[in-house]
């Protein structure tokens, strides 16, 4: 069997997480490429992150719908269709969801629910201070998955 065989049979469900960010531009495009290179069905997965909707009031907002909440929901559903899309393109069997939570958390979780083959992550540089204090979802997500899992670095300056 060659190299390439087993490979596609290893990994025949790949899950991106993104946040639709400049940091995730890369991995969404090594995630769309690999899918479309194994024959592998992508799974998308946007997180609401409960913390940001929870932490604001929202006092000046009269309908549900003009809050935060919905705000970021727009903004997933917006970058799981950009990576539908460019997935599709591709010929690659696309899946996308969009779920509340912690990030991290949530992205385990899902992982764990689609039986992940492999997760493929962004990340940007960030100052060492910043790693210190805050860490990042992708140094979360790597802590606590037991699965394969791949990290696309794009260096933008913070």
């Amino acid at each position: 069997m060659s190299s390439a065989a087993v490979v596609s049979a290893v990994y025949d469900t790949i899950l991106l997480a993104t946040d639709g960010t400049v940091a995730s531009e890369a991995a969404e495009a090594h995630a769309v490429e690999l899918a479309r290179a194994l024959d592998a069905t992508l799974h998308v997965l946007y997180v609401v992150d409960e913390s940001v909707v929870t932490a604001y009031s929202g006092d000046e907002y009269v309908d549900e719908a003009e809050g935060p909440e919905h705000g970021l929901e727009e903004a997933g559903q917006d970058a799981l269709d950009a990576v539908e899309d460019a997935a599709g393109a591709e010929g690659v069997d696309v899946r996308t969801a969009l779920r509340h939570g912690e990030p991290a958390d949530a992205v385990v979780a899902y992982a764990d629910e689609v039986e992940a083959d492999l997760l493929v992550l962004g990340t940007k540089r960030r100052p060492d201070e910043y790693r210190a204090l805050l860490g990042s979802v992708t140094d979360r997500v790597l802590r606590l998955t037991t699965r394969p899992a791949t990290v696309v670095k794009t260096d933008v300056p913070a």
